[in-house]
């Protein structure tokens, strides 16, 4: 099928995409990806350089030409270096709203908009739980202070009707991101090689994750125009961007304990987590959501890693 609109190219031919926070771990991934499948990519960052444009770029001359958008931006919000604070809190919200705001207004007043729309956000808009299944038709509303943010990264993406009528938008809500080139892995790796790994908290708590290549598959795969004639939803579509299985805390330290050959004997208290990264932000890995990709996987996509001992494997052993 051919996007009809003047300038777009077949749909099974070269996309220009689009990438706010291109640099950064998944952003890597995905470029890596995009451009390994004969995709052009742009990364939209806060410095200029070849194949980027910056944040001042867009709100100053629009959205340069392309069939995909895809915004990555946002502060990491287990960085270490970064006390838990009003500062940082500002921070993490504006990192993450400001540039959607900025994206999806650039889509707005395009006068070729992009087909496809992709929004990375989180899972923290379920409440934990450890019975609770969520999926992609979960109700829920905000209850505490993550999940404020992703209701208002959210809206912030939000496209006007009459242009989501052209443009597809998807809002993909990850769990923990798994890789050995960042993300968590990167800082637990050490400890777990030093024979210091263990649970966090009580270890019951639901552990939602995906394997770094499988969340740029999805993106990927969110990006592609679909075959379907009819037009585009002006809601957005929302896929859970976590893997099929349904682990705790407790199987993923096993898991990675046994991969590695180290002993995971060292519990690690909630009320330590709490100390050291405010009890605001301790909640991503003392509490948990079991998160369930329902339409994900209606959709058509295919995990490379469904299970932990696969995603794990890859990570340690390449």
């Amino acid at each position: 099928m051919l996007d009809t609109r003047k300038g777009n190219l077949p749909v099974n031919d070269r996309m220009r995409v689009l990438i706010g926070g291109g640099s950064g771990f998944v952003g890597r991934e995905l470029t890596r990806l995009l451009k390994s499948k004969g995709h052009e990519v742009t990364i939209i960052s806060r410095q200029p350089g070849p194949g980027r444009i910056t944040w001042a770029d867009v709100e100053s001359s629009g959205l340069p030409p392309c069939e995909g958008a895809v915004n990555l931006a946002g502060e990491n919000i287990m960085n270490p270096l970064r006390w838990w604070n009003d500062s940082y809190k500002r921070d993490l919200f504006s990192s993450r709203v400001d540039t959607t705001r900025t994206l999806a207004q650039a889509i707005s007043t395009s006068s070729l908009p992009p087909h496809s729309w992709v929004l990375i956000t989180g899972v923290a808009c379920y409440k934990p739980s450890l019975q609770n299944q969520y999926t992609e038709e979960s109700e829920w509303t905000s209850f505490d202070l993550l999940s404020r943010l992703v209701e208002e990264w959210e809206e912030a993406g939000r496209l006007p009707q009459s242009v989501a009528q052209k443009t597809r938008q998807v809002v993909i809500r990850p769990g923990a991101v798994l890789g050995r080139d960042g993300g968590a892995m990167k800082q637990m790796l050490t400890p777990f090689w030093l024979g210091l790994g263990g649970p966090l908290g009580s270890g019951r708590q639901p552990f939602p994750w995906i394997h770094v290549s499988d969340l740029a598959g999805l993106i990927l795969h969110a990006l592609e125009p679909s075959t379907n004639t009819t037009p585009p939803s002006t809601q957005p579509e929302v896929f859970n961007g976590v893997a099929p299985a349904l682990n705790t805390n407790y199987e993923f330290t096993k898991e990675l304990g046994r991969i590695l050959w180290r002993p995971t004997l060292f519990p690690v208290p909630g009320f330590l987590m709490d100390a050291l990264l405010g009890s605001e932000r301790a909640v991503i890995l003392t509490q948990g959501q079991k998160v369930i990709p329902k339409r994900t996987l209606e959709s058509g996509f295919q995990f490379q890693y469904p299970d932990l001992v696969s995603a794990l494997r890859k990570i340690v052993k390449g």
